[in-house]
């Protein structure tokens, strides 16, 4: 009977140790899972605003370039940013309603790319409207993120 009892807590023991380490794994698993989500959403909005503060430089720096320059320029500085590569980051790494939002996000930042690279004054009615529709699209993906980090908390 004492042996019967040793083994029993024995067993309760290492069960219980078994189960509490494979508690503690899935916990470090999420917590390294949501930490790697939110380097990659921050680096891609971090990576958007940035494209967009460098076009609009190259945009209004030279009032006197030609409209080919102009386009050139704004273009360039979008393919040099770092966009697609965090967008791609992103696309393959989280989740398939977050991805869809930063898609949003950054189709909406082409589309202030071809309105800057028209020519277009940022006092003018077509960039304040592309403007608003890009902030909307980050705030909505902001948003989103949020969520998404804290409902797994």
């Amino acid at each position: 009977m004492t042996l019967a009892g040793t083994g029993l807590g024995a067993a309760v023991g290492v069960g219980s140790t078994l189960l509490a380490d494979r508690s503690r794994w899935r916990r470090d698993t999420a917590d390294r899972a949501r930490q790697e989500r939110k380097e990659i959403y921050v680096s891609c909005l971090t990576t958007l605003r940035q494209a967009h503060e460098s076009m609009r430089a190259v945009a209004t720096g030279d009032q006197q370039r030609e409209a080919a320059a102009v386009d050139a320029a704004v273009r360039e500085a979008f393919r040099t940013s770092g966009c697609n590569e965090a967008r791609e980051t992103a696309l393959i790494c989280v989740p398939p309603g977050m991805a869809d939002r930063l898609e949003e996000a950054y189709l909406s930042l082409r589309s202030l790319r071809d309105v800057l690279a028209a020519g277009y004054a940022l006092s003018s009615a077509e960039y304040k409207e592309a403007r608003r529709a890009h902030t909307r699209s980050v705030d909505t993906a902001r948003e989103a993120m949020r969520h998404d980090l804290e409902r797994q908390v």
